[in-house]
């Protein structure tokens, strides 16, 4: 048995449920309590279970960000004028609700935040930097990296 935050514990099967739901997302139940070789009912009550102990956030389709028209993915590391509270919060309030942002985190080190971002082209990125982002007063300094190639990418967590 394996133990996560707290008290919460994921035995063989619960591990096994959620391997096989992180590679397909859309398995049927039937299909998925054949797999992990369990009855349909005791499976699919396993994964009610998860998503209620909050092991499993929410399912979603994971789109192909070039085929889309998003040519250029980015790193962008950003850095406070000054650290108070209702300054940083509103900061976050208004990055959060940015469209280019798929991941916002909050740093240790020289800069005080990452944010992952995508855009179609150039000219998008130059927008997005210089009339979205450094018009939010407080933002001292800014610093991007464009991608050149993604060598891997992914969004399953290793059980073991």
């Amino acid at each position: 048995m394996i133990q996560y935050s707290g008290d919460e514990t994921l035995d063989s099967l619960d591990k096994a449920i959620l391997e096989v739901l992180q590679a397909d997302g859309r398995i049927s139940n039937a299909e998925l309590a054949r797999r992990i070789n369990l009855s349909p009912p005791a499976t699919h009550a396993r994964v009610r279970q998860l998503e209620k102990r909050g092991f499993i956030r929410q399912y979603t389709a994971l789109l192909d960000r070039e085929r889309t028209g998003f040519d250029l993915l980015c790193f962008v590391h950003m850095s406070l004028q000054l650290h108070q509270h209702v300054q940083i919060d509103e900061i976050q309030a208004d990055i959060q609700q940015m469209s280019e942002v798929l991941e916002f985190y909050r740093l240790t080190g020289e800069f005080d935040y990452l944010l992952k971002v995508v855009v179609r082209h150039r000219k998008d990125l130059e927008r997005f930097i210089i009339d979205r982002l450094t018009s939010i007063p407080g933002i001292a300094r800014v610093q991007t990296s464009v991608v050149l190639t993604e060598i891997k990418s992914t969004t399953a967590l290793s059980l073991e």
